[in-house]
């Protein structure tokens, strides 16, 4: 039997599991991307591993807390755009298990915010073209489950924001959201 969070609605650790799974697969995508920029630099890699822990059975510990954190110091000293979003996607992968069952769009980050990242950095990566992105959505919604995508809706959805991490991830957020329910 799976226990639930205390707090605005029931959230079990079967779903964060689930949660942390969506997320780990796309920073796990881009994670080259970090250590091609940066080849010793292990703490992204660590997030990754300490979120794949989590998604795959083990408890959810102060590992997954602290490699997040890692991993988002990372961040702030590579080299280039795409490493830094890498690096976050990484961080966002572990944080992922520490989802918070409260009803504040803020915590739809911790759901797809490594999707976002994701995206972005094949932007990047293809010299800036935004309809990598979109396909690069496109794969994420496919990849979502009907359990992630329930998970989403108990949170307020997001309202935008000025970066390109932040519309792609709104853009993700609402259409999983509107979603058909058979999906």
């Amino acid at each position: 039997m799976s226990q639930s969070a205390p707090g605005d609605f029931d959230l079990t650790m079967d779903e964060l599991r689930e949660v942390a799974r969506y997320a780990v697969r796309h920073a796990e995508d881009v994670l080259p991307v970090y250590e091609r920029a940066v080849p010793d630099g292990p703490r992204p890699r660590a997030a990754i591993d300490a979120a794949w822990t989590f998604a795959r059975g083990a408890a959810r510990t102060k590992l997954q807390r602290v490699t997040s954190l890692d991993a988002h110091r990372a961040a702030r000293s590579a080299p280039t755009e795409s490493a830094r979003l890498a690096a976050r996607a990484a961080g966002d992968a572990a944080a992922a298990a520490y989802l918070h069952p409260i009803a504040k769009a803020t915590q739809v980050g911790h759901i797809l915010r490594a999707a976002a990242n994701a995206a972005r950095v094949a932007e990047l990566e293809a010299g800036g073209d935004e309809t990598v992105g979109q396909a690069m959505l496109d794969r994420y919604r496919q990849l979502t489950t009907p359990v992630l995508v329930d998970v989403l809706r108990r949170y307020p959805p997001l309202t935008g924001g000025g970066s390109r991490v932040a519309r792609l991830m709104s853009t993700l957020d609402h259409d999983l959201r509107h979603r058909e329910a058979a999906s």
